[in-house]
């Protein structure tokens, strides 16, 4: 193991799940839409009869990926240098850590995941600068102290010092509301005063119709989806504070100049937002 790598695994008693690649997977489902080449015939497949059903689904995917970079890269530019990244999904380059570092050398990151996939790939593709240092949990997000409390991760992050909680487009896979913001609550509880979110999700209020659809086909396919409106996406931010332009459809965040039009409101199924906890 590289010094800028660390491991961890949950505890002895737990069993990492076992990888299927009879049925699909939302990470790979997403590796495939966005180009990658870690994925089966089932996400293939899957993902082929939600893209007849929305085209769009490709540009709103890749519009979610590029609202992660610009927050990250805003970040990394207030100083903040320290991030923990649930739901990390199959690397896929430029990585969280790639923008963090390419702005603040030092950067440190924790990625989360609990896909044995994104497990296997993790050490060959999420390499970190000299300066800073990256480590991978293959943990279930559901538990938000064992997670933080991981020696790994305290070894890599200093929890005395702001740290960025980024939750990318998972959110929409707990389906159950109370669930979902009682977890997004208790990540922030155990971070420090000064630390910010990042967090994105799907929603239907752009398009209705065909994202209905997708939704529904990701549910078929054993894949329970939620879709949320701007109104309980905001809940999710409750309480902090939140940096204009607040919760927007992702391609509206704070786009890079001269990219403003280039992607219409009905093409995107994700909001997102940015805020720090005071």
């Amino acid at each position: 193991m590289s010094d800028d790598m660390a491991w961890t695994r949950r505890p002895a008693q737990y069993e990492a799940p076992q990888i299927d690649t009879g049925v699909p997977h939302s990470a790979r489902v997403y590796d495939f839409i966005l180009g990658g080449k870690d994925n089966y015939a089932p996400d293939r497949e899957a993902a082929e009869q939600m893209l007849a059903g929305w085209p769009s689904l490709r540009v709103s995917m890749r519009e979610n990926r590029t609202f992660m970079h610009r927050a990250v890269r805003f970040l990394a530019e207030q100083g903040i240098d320290q991030f923990l990244d649930i739901g990390t999904g199959i690397p896929t380059s430029p990585n969280l850590h790639e923008i963090a570092q390419g702005v603040l050398p030092s950067a440190r990151v924790v990625y989360v995941d609990n896909d044995p996939i994104v497990l296997a790939h993790a050490g060959a593709r999420l390499n970190s600068t000299p300066e800073g240092r990256i480590a991978y949990l293959h943990a279930d997000l559901r538990d938000p102290e064992a997670i933080v409390r991981t020696p790994e991760l305290t070894d890599t992050l200093d929890l005395s010092r702001p740290v960025a909680l980024s939750i990318i487009a998972v959110l929409q896979f707990i389906t159950d509301d109370q669930q979902a913001y009682r977890l997004v609550k208790q990540y922030l509880d155990l971070l420090p005063a000064g630390s910010w979110l990042v967090l994105s999700t799907v929603t239907v209020d752009s398009s209705p119709e065909p994202i209905g659809e997708v939704v529904a086909e990701y549910t078929k396919r054993g894949m329970p989806a939620r879709n949320r409106t701007k109104a309980e996406v905001e809940q999710f931010f409750a309480g902090l504070d939140l940096v204009e332009p607040g919760v927007v459809l992702v391609h509206s965040w704070r786009p890079a100049p001269g990219t403003e039009g280039d992607v219409l409101d009905s093409e995107v199924a994700m909001y997102g937002g940015v805020a720090r906890k005071a």
